[in-house]
């Protein structure tokens, strides 16, 4: 008898997925199956040319940019901080506006509708304007040099990191703050000792992150005029002194992973 109601009761298992759930998933995949056959179909004429120009040049390359002038790199050394420093100060006066307008984009934490809205849209409209705009528009209103590729970092961090520390803040635990606020606590006390320990890993984590895509970013911002060794890589592109733009290049990617190193040992001790 128990046997027959254990095989019943498996008959009327339902399905893991539902009919209907099953048929959108299907649809789905092949929609998105079929729109990268599509792709590949459309590109493939222009992707063969490309790669057989590509295959085709390599000697033309190693013939130009190789052996590198090693011996230009003592002569890059203050381009090269100079970028390292348009990484750190952007960095750092983006974590600190990053502040505020987190805690304003965070839904949990502001209760003025409007105010988050507001805040979320401009956040939004920072992320879809590229660093490398960014850099052009304030080349051309400062001139050439470090200050319009800080400011153009800066706003460019600045909408990433508000991004991913609002969304880290709307998943905290708020039953401490309402603790805290239940026993008479202000707003600064309730997000110091409430909200700052919840949050403070993860916003070290991402600043260290966004500082790794700022020293790559500006190194391309050179290239516009925002100085830095982008600026020097782009004088000598020109000059076609392809021996020393390759030194430059080995110099850069030595650095970057050096500072990923530490950024990553920093990440590992902080978390």
């Amino acid at each position: 008898m128990t046997k027959q109601l254990n095989s019943k009761s498996l008959q009327k298992t339902p399905p893991i997925y539902p009919v209907k759930t099953k048929v959108q998933l299907t649809t789905i995949l092949i929609v998105v199956l079929g729109f990268y056959l599509f792709s590949m179909f459309w590109t493939q004429q222009k992707m063969v040319g490309g790669f057989g120009n590509a295959f085709s040049n390599v000697l033309v390359v190693v013939e130009k940019f190789f052996p590198p002038n090693m011996s230009v790199i003592t002569a890059v050394w203050d381009p090269m901080a100079q970028t390292i420093q348009m990484a750190i100060i952007a960095t750092t006066f983006a974590a600190i506006l990053t502040v505020p307008l987190a805690l304003l984009s965070a839904q949990n934490i502001t209760s003025i509708k409007p105010l988050y809205i507001t805040t979320r849209t401009v956040l939004n409209i920072l992320r879809t304007i590229p660093d490398l705009v960014l850099a052009v528009i304030f080349v051309g209103l400062f001139g050439v040099g470090l200050f319009p590729g800080i400011v153009a970092l800066i706003i460019f961090s600045l909408g990433i990191l508000a991004k991913l520390i609002s969304e880290t803040i709307e998943s905290v635990d708020m039953d401490p703050l309402e603790a805290m606020r239940a026993s008479g606590g202000s707003v600064i006390q309730v997000i110091f000792y409430g909200l700052v320990p919840q949050v403070l890993p993860q916003f070290t984590s991402f600043v260290l992150y966004v500082f790794e895509i700022n020293i790559r970013a500006s190194v391309v911002l050179g290239l516009v005029g925002a100085g830095g060794i982008g600026l020097v890589l782009d004088q000598q592109l020109k000059f076609y002194n392809y021996p020393n733009v390759m030194a430059i290049i080995i110099l850069i990617f030595v650095v970057v992973l050096i500072i990923e190193y530490i950024s990553n040992k920093l990440r590992e001790a902080l978390i």
